[in-house]
């Protein structure tokens, strides 16, 4: 159906009046009803590959050569016009952000209904049944509701189901999914994954799968490409692929996201198997590299023989339902609700449960960013719960966050050094600036960077790199605790491995406590002592990683371990 043949796609630079040669020389074909899996890291070339095909480059500073067929049609030949009536009628697309790919100011049935109008050329009323019907497929709770909500108003599973039927909605013969699942909680990946592959099966469709976790692609894929810097580097069936990779990237990739089965002290890295340090696709998992349980058993005693640095006692965040004239309160949303924990001076702590249940909202709380509504947080033997907002300044100190979106937490206006000088001036540590640039410069080679990064913005790093700068302003006080919330999410798990590794090797050298809040099961598993399940507000099961994977009480938590990439 689709044949690709030597494409070169090169970007052309403004500012040094030179071109980047992006994708370079790859050829693949997609056959009629399957899937192809085309994985690989950030900046390898998967969405500059599917944009092409699309033809959605601007052709004034992008350079496309080579052949994509689409049923013995060159679609790089084609006018702008003739292009407009295959794309999105024949050959589909979903984006990896839903939100910015949805337009804010109109309802989401509105908008898929504009495509129907668009290629099919009928009235509105009968766009509406046709969107109504495609959201009842796409599985959307409510379809009229949904209909007519606006994207703010509904979860980000529905977001990317209302985008999956906009991309089907013309009945295409070929769909492109770039990273459709990434931002989604695993439970949500699943059905969404599990939908794709029922709508494929029902309506004999092929499929390019983009991501960067050959975990999910193993999910849906029948063929894999592996890209890696604008290359294939390896092609071949999935079951091959997976059972006997032959790249070091490949191996690479399958390596470094954690595996629930497994207790490994440090995760591999791809340049590891790229720098020849590890060949063999297993060498990760010698005895050396796995956690015996004599170790597991002595760092339990030295945790939990301590008093408790932070005590949680039904501690409730609710929020108000005003409704009337007067805004008078008929309900609460009970964000947190009657939840009580200790946590010991060295350990992780885990905090897994899907968007919604509570996580972030009691990790703010804790830290004194939102206002409890009731019950207490004592921290290092104090209660904090209603301190002053000075004595809560001098706090801060000690209890420091990693935010989920590293780029939204870093001012782009200031240097990356600035934003790690900042704390260290507002808290008067170390007699001058001189010793505090000192400081940071440290700190930045304990993440990772270098020196010479201290000048650079934000916008002039990779995701891993920002969220290493996030880790080192978070350090810069010398805090004794340290919230991460969901600070790997929105990674590549290459270098979500290596940050993984790096929290680790900090909690070692300073000593530190964390709270990990994921929705990621697999994740929290490999790096916690041990795991809260949240639900709804309320914990719904705590226990070690063990017991909390391989006996687990409660049917959620097993529900969120049946949803992680290849555990069946």
């Amino acid at each position: 159906m689709l044949n690709v043949e030597n494409l070169n796609i090169d970007f052309y630079n403004q500012e040094d009046k030179t071109w980047f040669k992006a994708v370079k020389t790859i050829s693949f074909q997609v056959k009629e009803g399957t899937v192809l899996g085309i994985v690989g890291e950030s900046g390898s070339g998967k969405s500059v590959t599917s944009f092409s095909i699309m033809r959605l480059h601007d052709e004034r500073s992008a350079k496309i050569t080579g052949e994509i067929d689409f049923e013995n049609i060159s679609l790089l030949n084609l006018s702008a016009n003739e292009i407009r009536q295959i794309r999105g009628n024949q050959i589909s697309m979903i984006f990896q952000e839903p939100m910015t790919s949805l337009n804010p100011v109109f309802t989401c049935g509105e908008q898929v209904a504009e495509a129907i109008i668009l290629h099919q050329k009928v009235d509105k009323q009968t766009a509406r049944l046709k969107t109504i019907d495609l959201f009842n497929e796409v599985q959307l709770p409510r379809p009229e509701k949904i209909f007519d909500s606006y994207p703010h108003q509904i979860s980000g599973g529905q977001k990317q189901r209302v985008m999956i039927a906009m991309a089907l909605s013309c009945n295409p013969k070929l769909l492109i999914a770039d990273e459709p699942t990434t931002a989604l909680d695993v439970t949500v990946q699943k059905t969404i994954l599990q939908l794709l592959l029922k709508l494929k099966k029902e309506r004999n469709m092929a499929m390019i799968f983009i991501s960067h976790d050959l975990g999910v692609v193993n999910e849906i894929a029948d063929e894999v490409a592996v890209m890696y810097k604008g290359e294939i580097v390896e092609q071949n069936t999935a079951k091959s692929i997976f059972e006997n990779p032959q790249h070091p990237y490949t191996k690479g990739l399958l390596a470094c996201r954690p595996s629930p089965a497994l207790q490994l002290k440090k995760l591999p890295v791809v340049t590891d198997f790229l720098t020849g340090k590890i060949d063999d696709a297993n060498a990760h998992l010698q005895p050396s590299n796995q956690l015996t349980e004599e170790e597991i058993s002595a760092r339990r005693e030295f945790l939990y023989t301590q008093k408790p640095i932070l005590q949680i006692k039904e501690i409730c965040t609710w929020y108000p339902i005003r409704n009337g004239l007067f805004g008078k309160t008929t309900d609460y949303v009970k964000a947190v609700d009657q939840i009580s924990f200790e946590v010991f001076p060295g350990e992780t702590l885990g905090l897994v449960g899907e968007s919604g249940c509570g996580k972030t909202t009691l990790g703010r709380t804790i830290l004194r960013l939102i206002q409890p509504t009731s019950g207490s947080i004592v921290f290092n033997g104090q209660d904090i719960t209603h301190i002053n907002s000075a004595a809560l300044r001098k706090l801060r100190k000690d209890m420091q966050i990693v935010f989920q979106d590293p780029y939204a937490s870093l001012n782009p206006k200031l240097s990356i050094g600035q934003s790690i000088l900042e704390p260290l001036q507002v808290h008067q540590l170390l007699k001058n600036d001189s010793e505090r640039k000192l400081k940071v410069i440290d700190l930045l080679n304990k993440v990772g960077l270098k020196e010479e990064h201290f000048n650079r913005y934000p916008h002039e790093f990779s995701g891993g790199q920002r969220q290493r700068v996030v880790i080192a302003r978070a350090l810069a006080l010398e805090p004794k605790f340290i919230i991460c919330d969901e600070s790997v999410s929105a990674l590549d798990v290459s270098v979500q491995a290596q940050v993984l590794n790096l929290i680790k090797d900090l909690q070692r050298e300073f000593g530190l406590t964390y709270i990990f809040i994921s929705h990621d099961l697999a994740v929290v598993k490999h790096i916690s002592d041990r795991i809260l399940v949240m639900n709804k507000g309320k914990i719904e099961e705590e226990g070690f990683p063990e017991q909390i994977f391989y006996a687990p009480k409660a049917a959620y938590t097993r529900k969120l371990i049946e949803a992680i990439p290849g555990v069946k």
